[in-house]
């Protein structure tokens, strides 16, 4: 079976060296995976959320899309587009929205952030919070399931919003998939190892930080950038430490394995660090160059890259056309010519189980929660140090039921003993139990 990978692209100016590295870098590799079928797409709808500047919406549209084409992504060979010339996109946002519990949506990292922002600070929770803001897991949801893909690939704060979308894939089958599965539920992949390249302050290089290094700084900005990085006061022929070194984390991250161990040894035996910068220089260089030519090349012709992207619509509306259709139709939605019997007989619909659910949350602490069919939770963890200790508060109410509850109580939210979830935890015991016979 071919493994489609989704990969969304917000578009927010020309990116810096980490973003190449930790990102653009591994996703061109991977676009010639055997067994793989890739979608990149850039996230201009998404933009809107935090950007209200056309002329920046547009001009960041067109910067990511050439540094990505310039940093050698083929369209010819990935599926490459842009979110707004996709309308089916929207409709399906609309179709997820109805299904969707706005208790689950109360929940996302960005909503939580910002009303927790707004209790501190004294205002009302929902002061100017757009209900963009509020609908972008729905909207994130349709991206990824319009185009039926298997993986995406996420940082570790989106994970949340792929399980999201996976709880709204859940509601739609079992209101209308009558025993069929009509959404793949997508599953997030996280790269544990991730470049995460250090700053000329030697942070994190990130743009809140203003520490970067911009991935298509002319040869002699990137030259005074690099020697602008924050070193210690060890002189030449003092021996240096790679660990925990900026210039030396920046080298070999462009390096290969040979040159990397070349300028370990050259930290060992007192490289002077003007000269370490220079290496570091020249290394870097050679890998953008070429690359910074090609962007120019680009910006200096936006006709050429909205071509691209028009071809890249157009394959992309082949597949997102007639599934759409075939997802309207089960809902309802359909030529009014055809007679009612025309429509895909339902199956007996019987009651999706309830989940158990365990994820890590960008606070790095590990919760669990369990929830009905539509993806409204009925019990909430407390954040745990470990997944082992989430994991055995789990087994504990699968194989007990409701006579966990007391026991676990000081590990979960403030809950009421509903009907509703007494009966899911009977359901997860029951379920429990039979698993172990067979």
């Amino acid at each position: 079976m071919t493994v489609r990978y989704l990969t969304g692209i917000t578009p927010s100016g020309i990116p810096h060296l980490g973003n190449y590295a930790g990102a653009i870098r591994p996703s061109v590799r991977s676009q010639t995976q055997a067994g793989a079928d890739h979608f990149y797409f850039l996230a201009d709808l998404h933009s809107l959320i935090k950007s209200q500047n056309p002329q920046q919406t547009q001009r960041c549209t067109l910067e990511i899309a050439a540094t990505w084409i310039a940093c050698g992504l083929d369209p010819e060979q990935v599926t490459f587009y842009r979110q707004s010339d996709i309308p089916e996109i929207p409709q399906l946002t609309w179709l997820l929205t109805c299904v969707t519990g706005k208790g689950l949506l109360n929940r996302a990292h960005a909503y939580k952030a910002a009303v927790d922002k707004n209790t501190e600070a004294g205002a009302e929770p929902d002061a100017d919070v757009t209900a963009g803001l509020f609908m972008y897991p729905v909207l994130m949801a349709a991206d990824i399931m319009l185009f039926k893909a298997h993986k995406v690939p996420v940082g570790r704060d989106q994970v949340q919003h792929i399980e999201m979308a996976r709880d709204m894939a859940a509601s739609f089958n079992h209101i209308y998939g009558a025993g069929q599965t009509l959404l793949v539920p997508p599953e997030a992949v996280v790269d544990e190892q991730v470049a995460t390249l250090p700053g000329l302050d030697g942070r994190k290089m990130s743009k809140s930080y203003g520490n970067t290094i911009p991935l298509f700084t002319p040869r002699e900005q990137l030259r005074k950038l690099i020697m602008g990085i924050a070193t210690d006061s060890r002189a030449p022929g003092q021996p240096k430490d790679s660990e925990g070194s900026a210039i030396f984390q920046l080298y070999q991250a462009f390096a290969s394995g040979p040159q990397t161990e070349a300028m370990r040894q050259a930290f060992a035996q007192g490289i002077a660090w003007g000269e370490a910068k220079q290496q570091l220089f020249e290394l870097i260089d050679a890998e953008i160059a070429p690359m910074r030519a090609q962007f120019e090349a680009l910006m200096a012709d936006p006709a050429r890259i909205e071509a691209i992207l028009q071809r890249g619509a157009e394959k992309a509306r082949a597949q997102a056309s007639p599934y759409l259709a075939e997802l309207k139709r089960a809902v309802g939605l359909w030529d009014l010519r055809q007679p009612l019997a025309a429509a895909p007989e339902a199956a007996p619909r019987t009651e999706a189980p309830p989940q158990i659910k365990q994820y890590r949350e960008a606070d790095g602490r590990f919760y669990f929660k369990l929830s009905n069919a539509k993806g409204e939770a009925l019990l909430q963890s407390q954040g745990f140090d470990s997944g082992r200790d989430a994991g055995a508060a789990v087994a504990r109410l699968k194989q007990e039921g409701e006579g966990a509850l007391d026991a676990l109580a000081g590990q979960l939210q403030p809950f009421a003993r509903s009907d509703a979830l007494v009966q899911a935890l009977q359901t997860l015991a029951a379920a429990h139990a039979e698993a172990k016979k067979a």
